[in-house]
């Protein structure tokens, strides 16, 4: 549907079926709970589920970007079960009112691509079919572009924040020429880059031909010290036009990053996706992005199933969660540093801090695990063994991202 049902979300749409089917009441366990926190106690507790239905989630967005479409098939799933599981051996196809049809092939499991590369139209109506391997059928509403509206601008700016932070707001503007709502989703993609702050020429080893084992000083790889790490954005991003007197998107804000956060030390690029929805497709992520925020799981009103535009064509009744819709997309992409907006304060501080140690005992089985990284023959200024360490974090960055220089990337 729109990656919406990514890191943490997924347990969301077990929780809209399996919530209103616990065997807890809520409305008592509400008190008990406030009283925990004034209290700054930690008591678990145990969530059962009775009569569990399974029901199917379809994600179903179709782009007007030529390229190979992808719906995902999977099932809800209970706090117990340890994850979603993909609906294989459907058949799925999208078929459009100006008499075109778009089969889908599964590569995986539950993951449908389609067999050849289309892009949305403007003024066609798109219906989505679904039948699954144990023969069901399912069907959606008609659905059709809402207006391409493009990014505008897309820049950072220095800000204090609602929370009296300091630090860097995203901000995007998209001038709307239609003059009537617009509805939109905003996704980013976070790429930086990371300098490994201990990052030594040579490395410890074990040889195991001796015995015992024992450690040598080795030459160090040059491509632990210079990484990349790639963020995909996990919450909906919403907004619309209705907010604005003037019927733009004008400095709304995708993302903050607080000032002491290390990933803009060196090098930053954020890409901002804006997809452009229907009013039904916006009311229905609203209503999502709802029942998926913490406040709603120990709420008195426990939220019902969420209905979208998708239907079982043999039982009226059964259950079916997701909302085929067709999206424009726009997106931009920016790059800046820290020092862009914060020319003479102090850098921020490292994921780690570094300390440096000289462990004696269990140094082999560390440097076997790739625990610690080398940093100098100990002169006797750590206590401690013959070598200087600190984590593996700080001496080799791939713990946090990939050496390999993203192809968009600029100095």
């Amino acid at each position: 549907m729109w990656g919406l049902f990514g890191v943490g979300d997924y347990r969301s749409t077990r929780f809209l079926e399996g919530m209103r089917r616990t065997s807890i009441t809520y409305r008592c366990l509400l008190p008990v709970f406030t009283g925990c926190l004034l209290s700054s106690c930690i008591e678990p507790f145990e969530v059962t589920f009775r009569d569990f239905e399974s029901a199917l989630v379809i994600q179903a967005m179709i782009t007007n970007e030529m390229k190979p479409q992808q719906i995902l098939l999977s099932r809800t799933y209970k706090f117990e079960d340890e994850g979603l599981t993909g609906e294989s051996g459907a058949t799925v196809m999208v078929a459009g009112s100006n008499g075109s049809s778009f089969v889908f092939e599964e590569m995986e499991k539950g993951t449908y691509l389609s067999t050849v590369d289309f892009a949305a139209e403007e003024g066609v109506d798109y219906t989505l079919s679904i039948i699954t391997g144990d023969g069901r059928s399912y069907s959606s509403a008609s659905s059709k572009l809402a207006g391409e509206v493009g990014i505008d601008s897309l820049y950072a700016r220095r800000i204090i924040n609602d929370f009296e932070e300091e630090g860097i707001g995203i901000f995007t503007s998209s001038l709307n020429t239609n003059g009537t709502p617009n509805f939109f989703r905003f996704e980013y993609e976070e790429t930086y880059k990371i300098i490994a702050p201990e990052w030594a020429p040579r490395e410890l080893e074990v040889n195991e031909d001796t015995y015992p084992p024992s450690i040598y000083i080795g030459t160090r790889s040059l491509d632990e010290r210079v990484c990349y790490a790639t963020n995909l954005s996990n919450r909906i991003i919403l907004t619309d036009t209705n907010d604005f007197d003037t019927g733009q998107v004008e400095n709304f804000m995708v993302k903050f990053i607080e000032q002491n956060n290390f990933v803009t030390t060196h090098r930053y690029s954020i890409l901002v996706r804006q997809y452009s929805h229907t009013s039904a497709a916006y009311t229905f992520l609203e209503t999502l992005n709802s029942f998926s925020s913490s406040e709603s799981l120990f709420s008195e009103t426990q939220p019902g199933f969420l209905q979208g535009n998708i239907s079982s064509e043999d039982d009226s009744s059964e259950k079916v969660l997701g909302f085929f819709d067709i999206v424009a997309v726009s997106e931009k992409r920016i790059f800046f540093g820290y020092r862009d907006f914060f020319p003479t304060e102090r850098l921020p501080d490292y994921i780690d801090p570094c300390v440096y140690a000289a462990p004696v005992a269990g140094l082999i089985d560390l440097i076997r695990w790739d625990l610690v990284k080398f940093i100098n023959e100990n002169d006797g200024s750590v206590g401690g063994g013959p070598y200087i360490t600190v984590p593996q974090v700080c001496g080799d960055c791939t713990v946090l991202g990939s050496p390999e220089m993203p192809d968009f990337w600029k100095e």
